[in-house]
């Protein structure tokens, strides 16, 4: 299963999300689930990279490829164009545990 855990700050913005896991959807090489997630992770991250002021400094993103996680944390409210990215994405995960289920993909919030 792939775990998402969406991190907000008090007013609701997205201040960073982790990503851990393998869907389990289908063999290696062949799992639409795990291909969706990871292609809206990161898309999402090289988007705000290439599009968004941030400087990445503010931005640390991590991976691991064995265990699955990609962890991406702001250290200040990102800019109005990285979170119009980060929301959607975040509408993209949602649409696909609709999708597939959550049987293979677990989406959660906190507040940081």
């Amino acid at each position: 299963m792939i775990h998402i855990v969406i991190n907000r700050a008090e007013n609701g913005c997205i201040k960073g999300f982790t990503s851990k896991g393998h869907a389990g959807y289908a063999d290696k090489g062949e799992d639409i689930v795990c291909a969706a997630v990871s292609m809206l992770v990161i898309n999402t991250l090289n988007s705000i990279e290439r599009l968004s002021p941030e400087d990445l400094p503010l931005m640390q993103v991590s991976s691991d490829e064995k265990g699955g996680e990609i962890r991406c944390e702001f250290s200040d409210i990102p800019s109005e164009k990285a979170l119009l990215l980060l929301d959607s994405m975040y509408y993209g995960l949602k649409d696909s545990v609709k999708n597939y289920g959550s049987k293979y993909i677990e989406l959660t919030e906190e507040t940081v």
